[in-house]
C-alpha cells in the first residue's frame, strides 16, 4: 500500500511533533510543513526533510491528508477548505470555536466521505484504554489538570484549552446524557479564564468534579474514579494506574501495569489507519462537538455569574 501523502498546517509546538511523527512513519510521506511564519516553516521543513509552505491552499491537490495544528480560531476555515477538496483532516482540539461550525465540518466530511478526526489525544493514552476495563459503573469522577502558565494556547480559556480533555474522557466513560452542570472560574494572567472548576451531573446519577488551571506551580494530570467497593486513580503523565478494591480482609491496593506508548504517535497512526481502512475515527467530529458544546456551556455559565455580580 502506498504511503499517504500528508502535510502539517501550523509549525508551532504541536505541529512540530506531528511533523516528526509523520517523517518517521512508513505509512506516511510528509509532503510539507506550512506556517505563516516563513522562517519557522523553513526551519522545520529542513529538519524533517520536506518542503516549506506559507499558504495552506498551496497544498490542495498535493496531499491526501493534513494535520491542522493552528490557533483554534482558524480551524474551521482551514479544515473546511481541505474537506471540500476531499482531503482527510486531523484537527487539534477544540474542533472549532462554536458548535455551528463543528456541525458544518461534520456535514462536509460525511458528504465527501472524508475522515475527520479531532485531537483529543488522551483517548490514545494507553492508561485510559486499560482504565476502561475497570470503569463499568462510575458513581463519582474527579479530574485535576494543572500546569504553569503556557507560552501558547492563550487565545482560548482554560476550559477549551485543558478541561476539554477531561470532558471528552468523561463522556467516553459515563455514556449517559448530561443532566445539569455548574461552573466557576476567573482570568488571572490572560484575557480569558485561567482557572476553572466545574461539576457535571449525568442522568444515570454519575457526578463529576473537574478542575483545570494554567496558573499552577505544579503539573498534574489525574483522574480518580469511584465505584461501588472500588476506587481507581490514573496519572496521565506517568501512565500509572492504582486500583483499590474492598475485600473481606480490608482494602486491597494493586498497581496496574500499563504498556507505555506515546499518545500522539498512537493518535496519528490511528488517523492513517482510518484513511487506509475506511474506519470511523476513535474521536470523530461528533464526539468533539459534544465535548465542545459542554465546554462552551460551562464558559457561558461562568461569565453570566460574573456579569450578574
Amino acid at each position: 500500500m502506498k504511503p499517504i501523502k500528508v502535510a502539517v498546517i501550523g509549525a508551532g509546538h504541536l505541529g512540530k511533533i506531528h511533523a516528526r511523527i509523520y517523517a518517521e512513519c512508513k505509512k506516511a510521506e510528509l509532503i510539507g510543513i506550512c506556517d505563516t511564519d516563513a522562517d519557522r516553516a523553513k526551519t522545520h521543513a529542513l529538519q524533517f526533510g520536506t518542503s516549506p509552505f506559507f499558504d495552506y491552499r498551496q497544498l490542495i491537490g498535493k496531499v491526501d491528508a493534513v494535520s491542522i495544528a493552528t490557533p483554534t480560531c482558524t480551524h474551521y476555515k482551514i479544515a473546511k477548505d481541505f474537506l471540500k477538496h476531499k482531503i482527510h483532516v486531523m484537527v487539534e482540539k477544540p474542533i472549532t470555536t462554536n458548535t455551528r461550525h463543528a456541525e458544518q465540518l461534520i456535514s462536509i466530511a460525511r458528504k465527501n466521505r472524508m475522515i475527520l478526526q479531532v485531537g483529543h489525544v488522551e483517548r490514545f493514552n494507553p492508561a485510559i484504554k486499560t482504565l476502561q476495563r475497570f470503569c463499568k459503573t462510575p458513581q463519582f469522577i474527579e479530574c485535576h489538570r494543572l500546569s504553569p502558565f503556557p507560552k501558547r494556547g492563550t487565545d482560548i480559556n482554560v476550559i477549551l484549552d485543558l478541561m476539554i480533555h477531561d470532558i471528552d474522557i468523561i463522556l467516553s466513560l459515563v455514556k449517559s446524557p448530561l443532566k445539569n452542570s455548574q461552573a466557576i472560574g476567573v482570568h488571572v494572567l490572560s484575557a480569558f479564564e485561567d482557572i476553572a472548576n466545574a461539576r457535571l451531573t449525568f442522568k444515570n446519577g454519575t457526578v463529576c468534579n473537574l478542575t483545570a488551571s494554567r496558573v499552577s506551580d505544579e503539573v498534574m494530570r489525574k483522574i480518580r474514579i469511584f465505584q461501588k467497593d472500588s476506587y481507581t486513580s490514573l496519572d496521565y503523565a506517568s501512565q500509572k494506574i492504582t486500583y483499590y478494591k474492598k475485600s473481606r480482609s480490608g482494602i486491597i491496593k494493586k498497581e496496574i501495569i500499563v504498556e507505555k506508548k506515546e499518545p500522539l504517535l498512537e493518535e496519528l497512526y490511528s488517523f492513517l489507519q482510518c484513511i487506509q481502512q475506511g474506519k470511523k475515527p476513535v474521536v470523530c467530529g461528533r464526539d468533539a462537538k459534544e465535548a465542545l458544546s459542554i465546554a462552551l456551556s460551562l464558559t457561558k455559565k461562568i461569565r453570566r455569574s460574573r456579569n450578574a455580580k
